[in-house]
């Protein structure tokens, strides 16, 4: 009997190979072996401008729109993403999630000094402002610098007595969980919206792709990854703003959604939790405790005029 085949769209680093990678064996296993995967690589943007933050590339979105064009124009039939990577709102992303596999290890890692072990004045590496600002808020007196590229060229990038920054995930999928000092737990720093989690979206209609992809599906994942979206939604955040958050859940169980909002300089911090059972109206809600109850819309505002200046 011939085999189905199935196109996937990725960028071509190694973690988002090693993350097509797992999402063609699911697939091949989901199937019974009916089911193969082709990986179709496709530079991004934020590939291309490797050494310029981010937030100046072009922000959320940076690296999607050309894997999402290559399924648009037929020459991909699904594209697998970071789901850290896509956009929350949904005028920015031209692909529906159809998709999310099991969750890897959502916490951030330092790579070189754990943090009691950090000097006054120590410099940490990361081109994250999230990241930035909950560590300025665990240790005012730590120095950063910026830091991109991929996982390799940034493990490369430890300064002297210091440490990088790096999702956990990145190091499990590509073998290097070893090279942890610190894993560390949401309480010290609240994830990025969809960190460890892997987005498969097709196209706009195709039942049919949608209906093969089904058999990766985590309901849990899904449901958790849909209520921290929702919440960065509500805040109108990106990667250019200091936003965080971590849902956790069982597959049909209540949603614990954790969210926070910082200064860029890290000297405020507004956390704000909550549980539901819609991870829609769970994300929104916890949006309006962060930026109502919180102080949180002051921040954003204060936020803006900086950057307007």
């Amino acid at each position: 009997m011939t085999r189905a085949t199935l196109r996937l769209a990725t960028r071509g680093s190694p973690l988002a190979l090693a993350q097509a990678r797992r999402v063609a064996e699911a697939l091949a296993a989901g199937s019974g072996g009916d089911l193969e995967a082709e990986i179709v690589v496709v530079e991004t943007a934020g590939d291309r401008h490797r050494q310029v933050p981010i937030h100046q590339v072009g922000g959320q979105g940076v690296f999607v729109k050309e894997v999402e064009a290559a399924v648009l124009e037929g020459r991909a039939d699904a594209a697998v993403h970071s789901a850290k990577d896509l956009p929350a709102a949904p005028d920015l992303s031209l692909l529906p999630i159809a998709a999310v596999p099991p969750r890897a290890d959502a916490r951030d890692a330092l790579v070189g000094r754990r943090l009691d072990e950090l000097a006054p004045g120590a410099r940490v590496a990361t081109g994250s402002v999230r990241r930035r600002a909950q560590l300025a808020w665990l240790r005012r007196d730590l120095t950063f610098t910026e830091l991109r590229g991929n996982i390799g060229t940034r493990l490369g990038a430890v300064p002297d007595g210091g440490a990088v920054v790096v999702a956990m995930a990145a190091l499990d999928r590509l073998g290097q969980a070893g090279l942890a000092a610190q894993v560390l737990s949401p309480a010290e720093m609240l994830p990025q919206v969809g960190q460890g989690a892997i987005a498969v979206c097709t196209r706009p209609g195709d039942d049919g792709t949608a209906r093969r992809l089904a058999v990766v599906d985590d309901p849990a994942t899904s449901r958790a990854l849909r209520a921290e979206r929702a919440y960065l939604a509500a805040v109108g955040g990106g990667c250019d703003l200091p936003v965080g958050a971590y849902a956790t859940c069982e597959a049909a169980g209540p949603i614990r959604l954790e969210a926070m909002i910082a200064s860029l300089d890290g000297h405020v911090v507004v956390r704000e939790s909550g549980e539901g059972s819609d991870p829609d109206e769970l994300g929104a809600s916890v949006a309006v405790s962060v930026l109502e109850g919180g102080g949180g819309a002051a921040l954003l505002e204060r936020i803006s005029a900086s950057s307007r200046r």
